[in-house]
């Protein structure tokens, strides 16, 4: 009978078939709500728009060399290509781009002829043939956010730009101009440097070409006020020579401030980042073996540049210039080698994240010390071609002072002009390092809804919801379902009712089953439950006087009394049931007659036993109605006459079954426990709480009263969680051709 299966605790372990029986238990509600899901879901996909996706695939390759500055060290390596793509990434979701391309759409949807091919930029109208408005820069940017995707193709530098929209031309505009606006916000990034340096030097001439007019100016007065003066040839020498040092050391001081500024940028960024090896580089660069080197090259360089500046044009001034390439090279290795330990050092300290700029910083660094040494061995040199002019004849001094500054200044602003055309040219020939691999096409069908998927995703999660609701609702349910509910508060359970099927509830009539069909599965169990009653007690004579009672109404406590007095009738056996449920007497209802007189009316003799004591259909069944309801029942059910009562109905009958109001409600119950034989408590399947249960037992074996037991009503058998099923085929198949069943117990 126990179909339970249990661990090695103890404790009750539910099988397939139980869960399998909670589903078929909850089959209607899981339907309904399984319905429901499909049918929200069906609504869904048939009224979601269609949705439109274009993709735009740009290359993001990271630079391998800054060429917007002179590289020193240009064998440093990339680091972080991925951390790179990330930065990229974060760049394409920001609100600058996103402001860039909103207002790059307020300016299209202006001009455009086709306002209806926008979605996702206009104003929703009240009246489907009002004005189309666009967004406001701010609504379009946050509607960006929502609707535009980027995404990094796995271990590729390649990012994809999804638009969704339903408007498919929409979408493949919005995917084109994100691509332009961070292709012109990438390449302006990579010109900024030399943006600034062009500006610099575009500044520098404008200043180098009025110092020359001045200068030029002034030559011509003097010369207009003293007469052309023809230098000396020394002197001319003396001047070509020194205009032409004095121009290198003016250029060489142009790119000393270019590379000061850019330094001073540099390590204002490495500096919020990580001061110390700020601090490490600034210390290495600077360090005498390396600032040694490269004022010997510095001074080597300045030599060659004098003996290049002699007329001569001997074999001995070939040789001398090939001796300083020699020795210039041979420095500039030791250097390089000494640079790549400090680098190897530096770079492998460095985070992940700054170790590019640290390379820029170093580079910088170092650049900035080198063309320190060279301006100052220039500017060695250019003092000393100023102290052999000084050494010239008064008279020439003056001429020739302006027609050097007039060289010089013409050549500084020569070279400078070479410089700020080139950095034009540089900045032009900057291409950036995005590549445009595919354009965003406007989509011929849409890319979603998907709407068989969301009908079978609704379908799903109906089944899933209700499914759940059926465990949630299981879980949270206190009643009683199953015999082993009550077996596992070790409380005796007698035996178990099924649901009386196919009969009407409403009809009276059929509530005394074991008389009207004796046949039922019901009947059965009422008859098994006689037997075990019968056999509860080893001296039978003793377990005469029954009392049925429930902890609550609405349990078949009074249909339980009929049947089982009927039962023992039935067997032959006497047998009476008293209705002393004083508070809502219903046993005359039953068997459709008056409630008066009754058993109280007995009691204060206002009417005979013989006239109480009435008949029914089935032989040896009788039963006594409670008569006029007193305001008292408990003292007339705990009465000396109660007891004296009772002791007259076990003389006259073989058995009686008393029915009693609920154990919880009132006290009457409790007490007719104390004079009974045995008491029985009705509970009923899937409506009585356990908790209700154990207090009812708790109080019934209380004061030594003889509790017989517990009996489950209203238990379905095609419902439970265990193998009931079996038996009701079994009390309710005929068998060998009769119509009366048997019960296995």
């Amino acid at each position: 009978m126990d179909n339970n299966s249990f661990n090695n605790n103890g404790q009750d372990v539910n099988t397939f078939r139980d869960y399998w029986n909670l589903i078929r238990l909850n089959l209607l509600p899981i339907i309904l709500i399984s319905i429901t899901g499909l049918l929200v879901a069906v609504i869904y996909a048939v009224n979601a728009p269609n949705i439109y996706k274009s993709t735009t695939v740009l290359k993001i390759a990271k630079p391998s060399g800054s060429i917007l500055e002179g590289s020193l060290m240009p064998e440093f390596q990339d680091f972080g290509s991925d951390r790179f793509i990330a930065n990229e990434i974060e760049i394409l979701k920001s609100y600058k781009l996103r402001e860039i391309v909103a207002n790059a759409l307020i300016d299209t949807f202006k001009i455009s002829g086709d306002k209806k091919s926008f979605s996702l930029i206009i104003e929703k109208p009240d009246d489907k043939n009002g004005p189309l408005n666009v967004l406001k820069t701010n609504s379009i940017v946050g509607v960006l956010g929502g609707s535009v995707s980027i995404d990094q193709k796995r271990g590729l530098d390649i990012v994809e730009i999804s638009v969704e929209s339903e408007s498919p031309k929409e979408a493949g505009l919005i995917a084109n101009l994100y691509a332009s606006a961070y292709k012109e916000l990438n390449l302006a990034h990579n010109r900024t440097q030399l943006t600034a340096i062009k500006n610099f030097l575009a500044q520098q001439r404008e200043e180098k070409l009025k110092e020359l007019a001045t200068v030029e100016e002034t030559l011509l007065a003097y010369q207009e006020q003293k007469g052309i003066v023809q230098l000396p040839e020394q002197a001319r020498t003396l001047i070509a020579q020194v205009s032409d040092f004095e121009a290198k050391m003016n250029a060489t001081k142009i790119d000393l401030t270019i590379t000061e500024r850019t330094l001073k940028e540099y390590k204002a960024e490495l500096d919020k980042q990580d001061p110390d090896i700020k601090d490490y580089i600034e210390s290495f660069a600077t360090e005498p073996y390396i600032k040694n080197l490269q004022a010997q090259i510095a001074d080597l360089m300045t030599q060659k540049d004098r003996a290049m500046s002699t007329n001569t044009n001997t074999q001995r001034k070939n040789e001398l210039l090939k001796d300083y390439d020699n020795k210039i090279e041979e420095l500039k290795s030791k250097l390089n080698n000494q640079l790549s330990v400090y680098r190897a050092g530096i770079l492998s300290s460095s985070p992940a994240e700054i170790k590019d700029l640290t390379r820029k910083v170093l580079e910088e660094e170092v650049k900035y010390q080198a063309l320190s040494a060279s301006y100052r061995k220039l500017n060695e040199i250019v003092d000393d071609y100023d102290r052999r002019l000084n050494k010239l004849p008064t008279s020439t001094i003056d001429l020739a002072r302006l027609q050097r500054e007039q060289s010089s200044y013409e050549k500084l602003f020569t070279q400078v002009e070479e410089r700020y055309q080139q950095a034009i040219i540089n900045e032009q020939s900057v291409p950036g390092n995005v590549l445009m691999v595919d354009e965003g096409l406007v989509p011929n069908s849409p890319s979603k809804p998907n709407r068989l998927m969301i009908v079978l995703v609704g379908l799903v999660m109906g089944i899933g919801m209700g499914v759940g609701f059926a465990f949630v609702r299981n879980h949270f349910d206190n009643t009683i379902k199953t015999p082993e509910d009550i077996q596992k508060k070790n409380i005796n359970i007698l035996a178990w009712i099924p649901k009386i099927e196919g009969i009407d509830p409403a009809n009276k009539e059929f509530e005394f089953i074991v008389s009207k069909k004796p046949d039922a599965s019901a009947s059965e169990a009422y008859r098994a439950l006689r037997t075990r009653i019968k056999f509860s007690k080893i001296d039978k004579d003793s377990l005469k006087v029954i009392l049925i009672t429930s902890p609550t109404s609405q349990e078949g406590k009074t249909t339980t009394s009929v049947n089982l007095a009927g039962s023992f009738a039935q067997a032959n056996f006497k047998t009476l049931i008293l209705d002393a449920d004083l508070r809502k007497p219903r046993i005359h209802s039953v068997f459709g007659h008056k409630r008066f007189p009754g058993f109280t009316d007995y009691f204060f003799g206002q009417t005979s036993f013989e006239d109480i004591l009435r008949t029914t259909e089935v032989n040896n069944l009788y039963y006594v109605s409670a008569g006029t309801i007193p305001p008292n029942p408990s003292e007339i059910l705990g009465s000396s006459q109660m007891e004296g009562f009772l002791q007259k109905l076990k003389n006259n009958f073989d058995y009686v079954v008393i029915d009693s109001p609920p154990l919880i409600a009132v006290t009457d119950s409790e007490i007719l426990a104390q004079v009974v034989d045995g008491t029985i408590l009705v509970v009923s399947s899937n409506y009585t709480e356990i908790d209700l249960l154990e207090k009812s037992v708790e109080v019934l074996n209380r004061d030594n009263s003889s509790f017989l037991g517990v009996l489950l009503n209203n238990f379905s058998y095609r419902s439970g969680y265990s193998s009931y099923y079996k038996y009701y085929y079994y009390y309710s198949s005929p068998t060998n051709g009769s119509k009366k069943s048997r019960m296995k117990v």
